[in-house]
């Protein structure tokens, strides 16, 4: 997640939509005072290597805390946070003032549930032996896609996000959020994370009918939202 004050803008971060590669092109524009949450150590290698902001401004006031988070923080597991990687809009609205989620242009990013589902399955399972991807899709891990997809830019059932950009137009999009919000410069996306996925054919190629419409089940809500076929 990113907030910027001089451009008045939220990024929610859903899951396996490029979204470290975007939050790493965005830091270029936050100042001292903006929200920049941390993600994985070999991502934040590759923003310090632009010399763009790292985290900041992320963890919870001293007065937030309660006995089990100093109990916590005594024993050596991390300080509190207020504002966490893959926070939801739920959550993220009662902890701003009321002005700044209602005037602040928000935007996120989805993709096709087809080809998520395969990338979180070479991501989760990044070494053999691997279980089947019939297997994979029955598991509880395809639930947090939802969790960081879905649910992430939405309150009871209702979109709170003024944009939601698709994966497979994602440069032009952002091009278009680019300038409604005012940034100086274009973004410029790089790979942040390392290729797990060796496996290059097209995910019509790996998906059985079955598992198609098992995925169709879980996502059909983004299914009929976006338009997506199979």
């Amino acid at each position: 997640m990113i907030l910027s004050h001089q451009y008045k803008f939220i990024f929610l971060k859903t899951n396996k939509t490029a979204g470290n590669s975007i939050e790493i092109a965005l830091s270029k524009f936050c100042g001292e005072g903006d929200i920049i949450t941390p993600f994985s150590p070999e991502a934040e290698i590759a923003r310090r290597s632009r010399g763009y902001r790292g985290p900041q401004n992320f963890l919870a006031p001293v007065w937030d805390y309660r006995l089990r988070d100093f109990r916590k923080l005594i024993f050596g597991r991390g300080a509190k946070l207020r504002f966490y990687n893959h926070i939801r809009a739920r959550e993220l609205i009662t902890l701003l003032p009321p002005e700044i989620w209602k005037s602040y242009y928000k935007f996120c990013v989805e993709r096709n549930p087809w080809e998520r589902c395969v990338s979180m399955y070479y991501w989760y399972h990044r070494t053999e032996p691997r279980p089947s991807f019939s297997a994979f899709l029955e598991s509880d891990i395809p639930l947090k896609l939802l969790a960081r997809g879905r649910d992430l830019y939405t309150i009871d059932g209702e979109v709170v996000v003024d944009r939601i950009c698709r994966y497979e137009d994602l440069e032009a999009d952002l091009e278009q959020v680019r300038v409604e919000i005012g940034l100086p410069e274009r973004l410029e996306l790089g790979r942040a994370n390392t290729k797990f996925r060796k496996d290059e054919r097209s995910y019509r190629e790996i998906i059985s009918d079955t598992d198609r419409d098992r995925i169709v089940e879980l996502f059909r809500e983004e299914i009929e939202r976006f338009g997506y076929r199979f």
